[in-house]
């Protein structure tokens, strides 16, 4: 088995099946797995998992995670997959044709633990509204990049024995779940590769947990997210030498992206306070940062702006 693809399903109905036909494309002759983990779906989700299985049994895996939210569904997954390597996506993403055997190939090639892809961020109907670069390998600075990438884990293939032997786990019971773990990855090996080509497709979801119209207290999840973060740096010793770029993943997370969501409704408002008061206890000279330095005057002005709210 060269490949498992876990797909965490929740409420997917309107987008499964062109992530999952998607999938069964790129595969080919590929021998791989889909492994479909329904996730407490109140839709038709569920339907259309088991009408895969049932047409695709040697391939498409029909699984249900009783445990809320997509860490515990990832984490199931990874515990369930047989593949060498794994390809965590979201159900309301798809990928390219050639895939899946680029990537492989790529992986095998390099011997890599890790092999990461460009991305192009797309509408609900597939229209481009933005490309999301690879890290590239051969830059001598590639892992302060990749550590301030902040990349979810559909952007890269895993090995399954390398995942396994460090133990590696998605913090479970709180979304933002890729943000405590992904950076922390290219900590544990110098066995990665990239192929700047976009061959997988996030698509903006306004039904996302995220995008919603409402306000969602998940949105402070982002606090014990970093959180654990920070402690994966601590384990592995490197909370000093990259320092820099634990750093200024803060500020972004903190005082650019998570402020979208805090700012949007009255009930966030606390958010900016708990950030001032994270970035008080673990970066208090944060605005010397060298990267935030190296930003645009108006991108700066809205991190300051975002602080003092």
């Amino acid at each position: 088995m060269e490949i498992s693809i876990i797909i965490p399903v929740y409420n997917a109905e309107k987008y499964l099946r062109r992530c999952v036909d998607s999938v069964l494309q790129s595969l080919g002759d590929v021998q791989g797995e889909i492994l479909l983990i329904d996730n407490n779906s109140k839709d038709g989700s569920a339907r259309i998992i088991q009408k895969y299985r049932k047409d695709y049994p040697k391939i498409i895996h029909a699984l249900k995670c009783e445990k809320w939210g997509a860490a515990a569904a990832k984490n199931y997954g990874a515990k369930k997959a047989q593949g060498q390597f794994l390809w965590f996506i979201d159900a309301d993403d798809y990928i390219a044709e050639d895939a899946i055997p680029k990537l492989l190939a790529l992986a095998k090639s390099n011997k890599a633990d890790l092999v990461m892809m460009g991305a192009e961020r797309v509408d609900e109907n597939g229209n481009k509204l933005s490309y999301l670069s690879a890290v590239k390998e051969d830059n001598a600075h590639y892992k302060s990049r990749f550590i301030r990438y902040g990349m979810g884990p559909w952007q890269v293939i895993i090995q399954r024995a390398w995942w396994n032997k460090q133990g590696f786990k998605f913090l479970e019971g709180y979304i933002h779940e890729d943000m405590g773990l992904m950076s922390a990855l290219i900590l544990y090996t110098d066995r990665f590769a990239s192929i700047d080509e976009p061959l997988y497709f996030y698509s903006q979801n306004p039904e996302s947990v995220l995008h919603k119209s409402k306000f969602n207290p998940h949105v402070f999840d982002i606090f014990p997210a970093l959180t654990g973060l920070y402690d994966k740096f601590k384990d592995a010793e490197a909370e000093i030498k990259y320092h820099d770029e634990l750093e200024w993943f803060f500020v972004w997370n903190l005082l650019i992206d998570s402020a979208k969501d805090f700012g949007k409704f009255p009930e966030g408002k606390p958010g900016f306070k708990r950030s001032r008061e994270m970035l008080s206890e673990y970066f208090p000279n944060w605005r010397k940062n060298k990267f935030l330095k190296q930003k645009p005057l108006k991108l700066r002005t809205l991190v300051r702006l975002n602080y003092y709210k």
